[in-house]
């Protein structure tokens, strides 16, 4: 970061910001046609079987102001339920009962999905309305991470397109080579009191208790 950009980065860079969609445009070539066509409104049998392949979808959202978030979702590989070919089900499970994904859903009734296979370059993208459900009989069906969820996100597919596979080359996604040793720093256990401006929690009892957390994901 250069010196007349720190500390007031942001402010400095929207006052030249690219103010709308034609001046976007006019820094890229146009799309190909294939890029556009894959778009479809509804699952194929091969989409649908990259579902079942994936063990980790990235879930976006955002509040009635515009507050945008991602939260992950993980379990074993077909944990996302397909119900039929316009929708989905994520079923939730153990976490930190912020619930701020699930308020989002609530509150615009949109969410994005991006699915990903570990090991695989290939991703998903799906966008839609989406609603959290707690009826029994849908439940009882989404046991993949365990025992039947609290609840389920249901998106009705509007979009869905197979993503662009160069990001996770370029990010070394499959090159074990080049990820961080399992003792980089910081870890999540000194990143914890910092954020929780705890300073007399020991990086020790923050392990524990994350490993505590990782043993009962699923129960």
């Amino acid at each position: 970061m250069t010196t007349s950009l720190a500390g007031s980065a942001f402010g400095s860079l929207r006052l030249d910001a690219v103010a709308d969609q034609d001046a976007l445009r006019r820094v890229y070539e146009l799309p190909a046609d294939t890029a556009m066509r894959k778009q479809m409104t509804e699952l194929t049998e091969r989409t649908r079987r990259l579902i079942g392949c994936a063990s980790l979808v990235l879930v976006a959202g955002a509040d009635a102001e515009g507050n945008c978030e991602v939260s992950p979702r993980g379990g074993p590989a077909g944990f996302v339920a397909v119900l039929g070919a316009p929708t989905v089900a994520i079923p939730d499970a153990t976490g930190n009962e912020r619930l701020d994904t699930w308020q989002n859903v609530i509150a615009t009734g949109r969410a994005g999905l991006l699915f990903i296979i570990p090991g695989r370059t290939t991703t998903l993208r799906m966008n839609g309305r989406a609603c959290v459900s707690t009826r029994p009989e849908l439940l009882s069906q989404l046991t993949a991470v365990g025992k039947p969820p609290a609840s389920a996100l249901v998106l009705g597919i509007e979009e869905v397109y197979p993503h662009c596979p160069k990001s996770l080359p370029r990010g070394g996604a499959r090159k074990p080579e080049q990820w961080l040793p399992a003792d980089a720093r910081p870890t999540s256990a000194e990143v914890t009191p910092a954020q929780l401006r705890m300073p007399e929690l020991t990086t020790e009892a923050i392990e524990q208790a994350e490993a505590d957390a990782l043993k009962c994901r699923y129960a």
